[in-house]
């Protein structure tokens, strides 16, 4: 499931891209500069549309210190600062995309899906491969050899978010606000359940070597080049 936060502080507005980008995922909504800083630094989102002028902190300021911090979740301005300036400096700031307001519906879409298929590698097959497994994203199916694996539900989105992170420790945390939400009522733990039964299942394909546990951390999956 693709995970998007929308900082954007007009309420109805806002509402209105969340209806747009729920064609694709799930979205996450905050006001103010102050909360979507919070929430951007939980690693946790696949896309962020950011507005500029915010409260508290305005957009630039959320925008540079992500990248101060090494956050390169792809950022989408939304705005309705058009000048070039504004561009150029959001931009500089280490934006991905600069979309102004008014926007066409397809428009949005459209941007979105470029830059989700530069970071993730979406929309093009569908499909995420490693090594010699691949998972198809619309059928949730894991093929190995040309059979199904039995990983599903939960599983099958904890195998993805790997896959989209490889190379990258990934604290049990993150991985549960991930999964599971930050309104789940089950604990942390589950996550060390799920990826018990993840390695059982890939079993079979001599993948489950590549999971590292990184003791009272998290997780890794190496990259397929090492």
């Amino acid at each position: 499931m693709i995970k998007f936060l929308l900082i954007e502080d007009d309420v109805i507005l806002s509402d209105t891209i969340k209806e747009i980008v729920t064609e694709l995922g799930e979205a996450t909504q905050v006001y103010t500069g102050n909360e979507g800083l919070y929430e951007a630094e939980s690693g946790v989102y696949d896309l962020i549309i950011l507005d500029l002028m915010l409260p508290e902190m305005n957009g630039y300021q959320v925008l540079a210190e992500l990248r101060k911090q090494g956050n390169q979740t792809p950022v989408l301005i939304l705005t309705a600062k058009d000048g070039l300036e504004d561009k150029i400096e959001g931009f500089q700031k280490g934006a991905d995309d600069y979309l102004t307001k008014p926007f066409y519906r397809e428009e949005l879409i459209m941007r979105i899906k470029a830059l989700l298929k530069r970071s993730l590698g979406l929309f093009d097959e569908n499909t995420l491969t490693y090594r010699t497994i691949t998972c198809q994203l619309t059928s949730k199916e894991v093929l190995y050899e040309g059979k199904i694996l039995p990983i599903q539900g939960r599983e099958f989105d904890l195998l993805v978010y790997f896959l989209q992170n490889q190379g990258m420790i990934l604290t049990k945390e993150q991985i549960f606000d991930r999964i599971w939400g930050f309104d789940s009522e089950t604990t942390v733990t589950v996550v060390e359940v799920y990826m018990s039964h993840l390695r059982k299942h890939l079993r079979p394909t001599g993948l489950e070597k590549d999971f590292r546990t990184l003791r009272n951390v998290g997780y890794m999956l190496k990259g397929e080049e090492t």
